[in-house]
């Protein structure tokens, strides 16, 4: 027996080695780009090897609009010919380009909000946040109505879907951490509030909805460990003010006396009073 190692060798990685001939054909390059005016086409910025006798030319971008692309002009040649000739050419980003933003579905584009009247949404079929209503769900509000098949809800939300709407749920404005209940007492918790409306399922031990008209968070769904001052215990004692009475102070030296002299004709006190023409 032989020696039985390796019998291959690495792949080469070696860099690929530039074509001066390739490389020195700039206005060839240059005359490729027809899909604009030559006005747009701006300097030469550089070379690089693509493969044997494979380069790309780069030139200056000047369209309005389109900062820091560069248009790419790959060229070729046979070997043992001079003859230069075209492959393609782009227009590429920069390093510094402004690029739109990546493409998005519309599903993934959505933002809560954005569906209004007369809108439609559908669901996919196979979306993870629901599960066919047949299938035991491990909510007990569910199985409970396991049996009823056909007459039911065709689909539920599975665990993904409800432990995903408990997380937003709780991250949210109507959580622990959202501003009104971290600057409500520590005791005014919506899971111990006599307008807390717990949830059915799997849900009831965390959520529940605010049944308290004057409350912030009225009719929205609010988490256990949530709170604000609308708590029904909350109980405000009234601040006994007392007033003190001050003296009442006479200035006798702030008076100044005045002599008044009667009109004539004016009634004397000596005189005897004038009757009135009633008892």
């Amino acid at each position: 027996m032989g020696n039985n190692g390796e019998v291959t060798r690495p792949a080469s990685t070696r860099a690929a080695r530039l074509d001066q001939v390739c490389a020195a054909a700039v206005e060839v390059a240059r005359a490729g780009i027809t899909e604009v005016d030559a006005d747009d086409v701006g300097d030469h910025l550089q070379v690089v090897a693509e493969g044997d006798r494979l380069v790309t030319h780069y030139f200056e971008c000047r369209l309005a609009g389109y900062n820091g692309w560069r248009w790419a002009v790959t060229v070729t040649r046979v070997p043992r010919s001079r003859t230069v000739t075209i492959c393609e050419t782009v227009l590429l980003p920069g390093p510094d380009a402004l690029l739109a933003p990546g493409w998005l579905p519309w599903q993934e584009r959505l933002k809560p909000g954005d569906l209004g009247p007369g809108d439609l949404l559908p669901t996919a079929p196979d979306d993870e946040r629901l599960a066919p209503a047949y299938l035991l769900s491990d909510d007990p509000a569910v199985e409970e109505t396991a049996w009823e098949l056909g007459l039911g809800r065709a689909r539920v939300l599975s665990r993904e879907g409800r432990a995903d709407a408990a997380q937003r749920w709780y991250d949210g404005d109507h959580g622990p951490a959202a501003a009104i209940s971290a600057a409500a007492p520590a005791a005014a918790r919506c899971g111990t509030c006599g307008f807390y409306l717990p949830l059915a399922g799997a849900m009831r031990l965390a959520f529940g909805a605010c049944g308290n008209f004057y409350a912030p968070d009225d009719g929205r769904v609010v988490s256990a460990d949530h709170g604000c001052g609308a708590h029904s215990e909350t109980l405000i004692e009234a601040a006994e003010t007392a007033v003190e009475e001050l003296p009442t102070v006479y200035d006798d030296s702030a008076v100044e006396a005045m002599s008044v002299s009667r009109a004539p004709g004016s009634v004397e006190a000596a005189e005897p009073a004038e009757p009135y023409g009633h008892p």
